[in-house]
C-alpha cells in the first residue's frame, strides 16, 4: 500500500467483515425481535448453526455458547469430576483457561512448555499421575503431540478437553482439531478466524455429554427436546442439573453461519500468508519461526517467532519499539505489563512453582497479528519491519 510515495503500514486490528448475507437475516431477527434461541419451536439460527457446525467439523454433536470460556467450563462440569480433580493445563495459555477450570470447582495443574509453544511431553508425563482431566490448549493455533498426550491419557483412563479457539481448520494427521478428545471448544470471538464479537461453540460425540452440557447451557424445563437425538439422556438429567444460562442468542448465530463457508478459503489464506512471512524471518539469523509438527496443517490468523541467539531484555523491548516506528506491534508475551498469557500474572491461582522453560520462552516470544484478509504486499511490509527492527536492535 502507498501514500504520497510512501509504503504505509497495514491495519491489522480490524476483524474479519461481516459478510453482505447476514445483514437481511439479522434485520428480519430485529424486526421480529425473535433474539432468543428457544423461542421458535425449531429452525432457530442457533439451531441451524449447530448443525451446520457439527457438519463441518463431522461431529455428532454441537452447541452452541456464550463464549469459549463457558464451552471449556460447561465441558469440565459435564465430565462430572469430584471437587478439587486436578486439571493439566499448557503454562502457555490465555488467563480463561486457568479461570475455567478453577470455575469448574478443580485445580489447574500447570505443565512446561517448550520454546516450539507445545506441551513439554516430559513434564506433561511427570505430572499426569493423579490428574483426573487433561485441557490441551493448542495455543495460537500450535498442536501439542496429541498421539503422545492421546496415547498416554487413554491408557490412564484420563479425559482429554480440547481447547481449539485458535485452531478452527488445523488438522492433525488429517483430523480436525476438535475432534480427538472427549470435547472441542471454539471460539468466535473477533481475534477468531470467524467473528462474531463473542461466542463459543463445543462439539463431542459423547450423547452424555452433550446432554449434560446442554442442560447446564440454560435449556430449563423441556427446551433440550429442541436439540435431536437425545431424547433418552434428556429424560435422565431433567431436573438434576443446575443450570448456569450460557446460551448463545440467535443474532449471534446470524452472523456466524455466512462465514462457515468461508472457513477453507480463509484457512488457505491465512497459511500461506504465515509461510510468507515465517519464511522472511527465518532468513533474519535474529529471528526463528519454530516448525509446526509433522502431523500439523495449521490454520494460522497470526505468527509467533522467538528472538533467536542472545537477547537481553533491553535489546527486547528496543526491538517492539523499532518495529513500532516501523508501523508493526509486537508483543513479546513475557515483557508486556500483564499479559493474560504469561502465567505468573494469573495471581488468581495463589503460590504456583515456577516453570522455567515456559518463563524462558516467554520471555523472548513475539506474537503478530496477521489476518487472513493482508495482500502479500502487506505481509511483505510486516515480514520487512520486523527483520529491519531485529538488525537495528543487533545488526
Amino acid at each position: 500500500m502507498a501514500h504520497d510515495g510512501q509504503a504505509i503500514a497495514p491495519n491489522v486490528y480490524d476483524a474479519e467483515p461481516i459478510p453482505a448475507s447476514a445483514m437481511a437475516e439479522i434485520e428480519r431477527l430485529l424486526i421480529s425481535g425473535d433474539l432468543f434461541r428457544y423461542t421458535a419451536p425449531e429452525g432457530a439460527p442457533v439451531a441451524m448453526l449447530e448443525r451446520e457446525f457439527a457438519e463441518l467439523m463431522g461431529s455428532r454433536f454441537a452447541l452452541a455458547v456464550s463464549s469459549c470460556s463457558a464451552a471449556l467450563f460447561l465441558s469440565l462440569k459435564a465430565l462430572d469430576l469430584p471437587r478439587g480433580a486436578k486439571v493439566l493445563i499448557p503454562a502457555f495459555t490465555f488467563a480463561a483457561v486457568p479461570s475455567a477450570v478453577l470455575h469448574a470447582d478443580c485445580v489447574p495443574v500447570l505443565v512446561e512448555v517448550g520454546k516450539n509453544y507445545r506441551v513439554d511431553m516430559d513434564d506433561f508425563a511427570a505430572k499426569l499421575p493423579g490428574a483426573d482431566a487433561v485441557l490441551i490448549s493448542h495455543m495460537r493455533g500450535h498442536t501439542s503431540d496429541m498421539d503422545a498426550i492421546l496415547d498416554l491419557c487413554d491408557a490412564a483412563g484420563i479425559p482429554v478437553i480440547e481447547d481449539a479457539a485458535h485452531s478452527l481448520g488445523t488438522e492433525w494427521h488429517g483430523r480436525k482439531i476438535g475432534t480427538i478428545g472427549k470435547i472441542g471448544c471454539f471460539s468466535f470471538q473477533s481475534y477468531k478466524l470467524v467473528n462474531a464479537g463473542e461466542g463459543g461453540m463445543l462439539i463431542t460425540d459423547d450423547a452424555e455429554l452433550a446432554a449434560r452440557c446442554i442442560i447446564m447451557s440454560g435449556a430449563y424445563e423441556h427446551n433440550w427436546k429442541k436439540h435431536p437425538g437425545l431424547q433418552n439422556s434428556f429424560m435422565q438429567w431433567q431436573n438434576r442439573l443446575p443450570l448456569y444460562n450460557m446460551r448463545m442468542q440467535n443474532l449471534s448465530a446470524a452472523v456466524i453461519r455466512p462465514q462457515l463457508p468461508e472457513v477453507a478459503g480463509r484457512v488457505a489464506k491465512g497459511r500461506a500468508g504465515h509461510d510468507r512471512v515465517a519464511s522472511r524471518l527465518n532468513e533474519c539469523g535474529w529471528l526463528a519461526v519454530p516448525p509446526a509438527l509433522p502431523p500439523e496443517e495449521r490454520a494460522p490468523d497470526s505468527i509467533q517467532f522467538n528472538l533467536a541467539g542472545t537477547w537481553t531484555d533491553d535489546e527486547a523491548r528496543r526491538f517492539q519499539t523499532r518495529a513500532k516506528e516501523r508501523g508493526v506491534t509486537v508483543q513479546v508475551f513475557g515483557l508486556s505489563a500483564d499479559n493474560a498469557r504469561a502465567f505468573w500474572n494469573w495471581q488468581f491461582l495463589g503460590e504456583q512453582p515456577d516453570l522455567p522453560q515456559t518463563r524462558a520462552m516467554l520471555m523472548r516470544a513475539c506474537d503478530v497479528r496477521l489476518p487472513t484478509r493482508l495482500t502479500e504486499a502487506e505481509l511483505d511490509f510486516i515480514a520487512s519491519a520486523l527483520v529491519d527492527a531485529a538488525m537495528d536492535v543487533k545488526g
